[in-house]
């Protein structure tokens, strides 16, 4: 049997951990990094909540919108903008044929915002 608590709690502490990185690797000028990170967290956060839902192990996807669908979470229209950018990030991350360009300081300090706000948002929901 699936312990409920224990992987909500699993997810919910690797996403801060997660922005945490993105915060210390932006502040460095590690911008695709950072905000590879900046994905990280908010997928891990709702794969908490699709546990907390399905009360199953999350799918092994990496797509915030096909999460939150499993989720049963709407994500507002403010933070749509903010999912597809970092969708964009996290490919480069994980295949490396695609290559987003190199955000600039202002951008990736302003996306690491919208980010928490997402994840405070998200958190929420727990």
């Amino acid at each position: 049997m699936l312990n409920i608590p224990k992987q909500i709690a699993y997810w919910t502490e690797s996403a801060d951990d997660d922005i945490e990185t993105a915060e210390i690797l932006i502040e460095k000028g590690k911008f695709i990094h950072g905000l590879f990170f900046c994905h990280l967290s908010i997928e891990k956060i709702i794969k908490a909540l699709v546990v907390k839902e399905t009360r199953e192990i999350p799918p092994k996807s990496h797509d915030i919108f096909y999460l939150a669908e499993k989720a049963n979470v709407t994500i507002p229209e403010d933070s749509q903008v903010i999912s597809q950018i970092l969708m964009k990030y996290q490919l480069e991350g994980r295949y490396p044929e695609y290559f987003p360009s190199k955000p600039q300081p202002d951008s990736a300090k302003k996306y690491l915002i919208e980010t928490q706000k997402f994840l405070k948002w998200l958190k929420t929901m727990l």
